[in-house]
C-alpha cells in the first residue's frame, strides 16, 4: 500500500508537487499523466524517498519513507526516466548491483537476472555494455532491473517512452504481472494508451493532481 498524504515538493521558489494525496493498494496500477514539467517525476521520486518533502508524508505498508536507502530496503523500486544505468557496465551487471545490495545468494541472483532479461527480450544482450545498446534497449534493461528486484512498490517514470508498440506492450504486461504479484505500481507517462491500460488514471498539471479514473 502506498499512502501519499498532503505531499508538497519545492525546489527553491518552484513548487513541483502541490498538496497531493492518494492511495495505491497492492495489485493496483495507477497511471499519472500530464505535460512535461507537470510534476510527475518529482512525485515518483518523492514516493521513492529520493527527494525531500517540503510538507506531507509518504508511507509504504506502514513505514514512513524518509530517504532513498530506507525506501529501497523496504522494497520501493524506482525505474527512473533516462534509465539511470551505468553505461560502462554490462546489462547483466546493471541488474546484479541492486540484488547484490540485498545480499541475495549468487545462484538466486543469477536466476533472477536471466529471467528478467528474458522477460524484456534481451536474453542475448546480457554481456553487452549499456553504451553499446540502443535507447530502447537501455530502457528495457532499466525495466528488467526494476522487475528483478521483486519490490513491494514499482515506480516507473516514462518507462515506455522510447519503445515501439511491441515492446511497449511487453513492458506494460510485465508491470501488470508485478501488480498481479501484489506490488503497487505507479507509472508516469505521456502516452494515452499507457494511461488507458491502467486501473486508475490521474492527471498532473502544475504540481496538482486530479482524477480521471480511480479505483
Amino acid at each position: 500500500m502506498i499512502d501519499v498524504s498532503q505531499v508538497t515538493v519545492t525546489y527553491g521558489e518552484t513548487t513541483a508537487v502541490a498538496d497531493v494525496s492518494f492511495r495505491v493498494p497492492p495489485g493496483f496500477v495507477l497511471a499519472v499523466s500530464g505535460p512535461s514539467g507537470a510534476g510527475k517525476s518529482s512525485l515518483l521520486w518523492a514516493i521513492a524517498g529520493a527527494v525531500p518533502l517540503t510538507t506531507g508524508q509518504v508511507e509504504v505498508d506502514g513505514l514512513v519513507i524518509t530517504d532513498r536507502p530506507s525506501a529501497a530496503a523496504h522494497g520501493v523500486v524506482l525505474i527512473p526516466q533516462g534509465n539511470g544505468l551505468a553505461r560502462v557496465l554490462t546489462a547483466r551487471e546493471n541488474l546484479s548491483i541492486p540484488l547484490l545490495a540485498e545480499r541475495k545468494p549468487v545462484d538466486e541472483l543469477d536466476r533472477a537476472v536471466e529471467a528478467a532479461l528474458t522477460q524484456v527480450g534481451l536474453e542475448d544482450s546480457g554481456d553487452h555494455l549499456v553504451e553499446e545498446l540502443s535507447g530502447g534497449e537501455q530502457q528495457r534493461v532499466a525495466v528488467a532491473r526494476g522487475i528483478a528486484q521483486q519490490g513491494r512498490v514499482i515506480l516507473a517514470d516514462e518507462s515506455t517512452s522510447e519503445l515501439d508498440s511491441t515492446n511497449r506492450e511487453r513492458v506494460l504486461e510485465l508491470l501488470r504481472t508485478e501488480a498481479d504479484r501484489g506490488a503497487a505500481v505507479v507509472i508516469a507517462t505521456h502516452d494515452p494508451n499507457v494511461a488507458d491500460s491502467a486501473d486508475g488514471h490521474a492527471l498532473m498539471d502544475e504540481g496538482r493532481l486530479s482524477w480521471v479514473r480511480r479505483l
